[in-house]
């Protein structure tokens, strides 16, 4: 598998959202790299990757992956940080190995009880047929994207290079369709709400996220009582792309904060 490996100091293993490839959020990964340690992969799936994906085993394949990326990265313990979809492969992971977990991470993430809403299910029934609509859908997200840069002219700025980076590393609607239906029959909550690694709750601001609305990815506050939530002001869901630097401080403040506290508990213990 290949992975990507930047950066110094606290390690954050950043996991994709449903498009599959980390390049979606490379300026996410270059904002944190200069802060931390940053670890991160395209989904198994995606050709660019490298890493076999087992039909049988489905979504337990991106969970695999996070421990196969520490393992090449020689690292016993990270902050697992999960973006959308990859908020999902995050907590599951943590669920499954919390020796291997730090810290948790799951930004604008969906829950275990997400279900697909019948925008999402026209979309997948014909993915490649669909593709041109699932563009224009996007569209919805160019308020966002113009309260995050501060106006109309540069949030269209900001769009045309984001839509330059989509272009160079384009998504597969065949394989964002089979993605979703993976998650359609998991029954991830009890396992979940087993967590008990200090977690982060990050989201953009209510009304703007058009993707994963916040009061779902606050679900994660009911299953975990112990997590605490913060929020990156002026954006929606591509607030980790749009106002990186304020995820960077978010996510590196958080992951640093965990690592001395572990160091604190093992000097006093």
């Amino acid at each position: 598998m290949k992975i990507i490996d930047r950066g110094s100091g606290p390690p954050v293993v950043l996991v994709p959202g449903i498009q599959g490839r980390w390049e979606w959020m490379r300026p996410a990964v270059d904002a944190l790299a200069k802060r931390c340690r940053v670890i991160t992969f395209s989904l198994a799936d995606e050709p660019t990757c490298g890493a076999r994906f087992d039909e049988a085993a489905g979504f337990q394949c991106y969970v695999q992956q996070i421990a196969d990326a520490m393992d090449a990265a020689g690292l016993e313990q990270a902050t697992i940080c999960g973006v959308s979809y990859g908020g999902l492969i995050a907590a599951a992971f943590a669920a499954r190995h919390p020796e291997r977990v730090s810290a948790l991470a799951l930004v604008s993430a969906i829950p275990p009880s997400w279900t697909p809403d019948s925008r999402v299910l026209f979309l997948i029934r014909s993915p490649r047929l669909m593709t041109p609509l699932f563009c224009i859908g996007s569209v919805r997200m160019c308020r966002e994207i113009a309260v995050a840069r501060g106006g109309w002219i540069p949030g269209l700025w900001f769009s045309a290079q984001h839509a330059i980076r989509a272009l160079a590393n384009t998504f597969s609607p065949t394989l964002m369709a089979r993605r979703v239906r993976l998650v359609e029959n998991l029954d991830l909550e009890p396992e979940i709400r087993r967590i008990d690694r200090p977690t982060l709750v990050v989201t953009g601001d209510v009304g703007l996220d058009r993707v994963v609305p916040v009061h779902m990815t606050h679900e994660y506050l009911r299953l975990l009582p112990h997590a605490r939530t913060a929020t990156i002001p002026h954006t929606g869901h591509l607030g980790l792309v749009t106002r990186s630097d304020v995820f960077a401080d978010l996510i590196a403040e958080f992951a640093g904060h965990t690592v001395r506290e572990g160091d604190r508990r093992r000097r006093v213990g």
